[in-house]
């Protein structure tokens, strides 16, 4: 049994001529299906944690049970924080959004009937690592992709409401939108001095810095290689953490970012680790998987090692 979970308004609305399509060759297949369309922010939550209980009564009928999210990477965030029983239930995704950085890490099909003829087609599941944020007032929240502190976060959060997103998506080139306010944001906020903790190691002091990402997959804000060794497959995060350089010489340093060649430069600092702790000296921004999650001091991350189930 597939239940699919669907947002009609990802890449400006363009999502409903996709999910039309699938629907046709869903119903061509003659597979069994339900879809349920998110309606407000924060519905693929309410929708996968609703789902994922029907779904247990399925799997004792002996149905293999998969949850399919057809949208962009925020709208598979919210459906796997809202998903239980993630032993048992499958999970699918079908890039239908702007970024993408979730197809792209797993190799999903950038054409949507592929990627869900990959999902009806597969015979074995991946069981693929989760982050794990937490916040200073013990809030917890999975990510896919990656979750940052800093300049990185500032630019989704100021992606969220950007009309110069939306006028680039309306011409397919809605990934530059994260270029253009990582140049703004670059030259706006603050840095501060960050105290971190990698694994049982002894305390680590960045001073200056300007983002720190936790990456499980190589890839964020449309393609940008923050991590181009991460894996989300080996248990461990990636972080990324650049500090201790002047904004002109970062600004003139993002093609290299960008090409995934920073691994070795001045300022950029590149850690494997299963889990670590941040204590900022001023509160930032802190995003998962380019959601808005407030400005915090203290900050608690885990990789959790093949927690999510996923056909592709």
């Amino acid at each position: 049994m597939y239940y699919f979970i669907v947002n009609l308004t990802s890449r400006t609305g363009k999502a409903r001529k996709i999910w039309i399509a699938l629907e046709r060759e869903l119903q061509r297949k003659q597979v069994s299906y339900e879809a349920y369309v998110t309606q407000y922010k924060g519905h693929a939550r309410e929708l996968a944690n609703t789902l994922c209980q029907k779904a247990v009564k399925e799997k004792r009928k002996g149905q293999r049970v998969c949850l399919v999210v057809v949208g962009g990477d925020g709208t598979a965030n919210e459906a796997v924080n809202g998903m239980r029983h993630m032993d048992t239930v499958l999970f699918g995704y079908i890039p239908t959004g702007s970024g993408n950085d979730l197809g792209r890490g797993l190799g999903i099909s950038a054409d949507p009937i592929e990627a869900l003829h990959g999902i009806l087609e597969a015979k074995e599941d991946c069981p693929m690592d989760l982050g794990c944020v937490t916040d200073e007032k013990g809030t917890s929240r999975y990510f896919c992709i990656s979750s940052g502190i800093g300049m990185d976060a500032d630019v989704c959060r100021m992606a969220l409401t950007s009309r110069l997103k939306h006028l680039l998506n309306q011409i397919g080139l809605g990934s530059l939108t994260y270029v253009l306010l990582t140049v703004k944001a670059l030259f706006t906020m603050p840095t501060t001095e960050v105290q971190a903790v990698f694994d049982k190691g002894a305390p680590q002091t960045f001073s200056k810095m300007i983002f720190m990402a936790g990456m499980n997959h190589p890839w964020e804000g449309g393609g940008v290689p923050m991590a181009p060794k991460a894996d989300a497959f080996d248990g461990k995060l990636s972080v990324c953490c650049v500090h201790g350089i002047p904004r002109w010489r970062a600004f003139f340093l993002l093609p290299v970012l960008v090409k995934g060649k920073h691994e070795r430069l001045k300022g950029f600092d590149l850690v494997d680790c299963q889990r670590y702790e941040l204590r900022l000296k001023t509160p930032m921004v802190l995003h998962g998987d380019g959601e808005y999650l407030g400005e915090q001091k203290i900050i608690r991350y885990e990789c959790l090692k093949g927690r999510l189930r996923v056909l592709k």
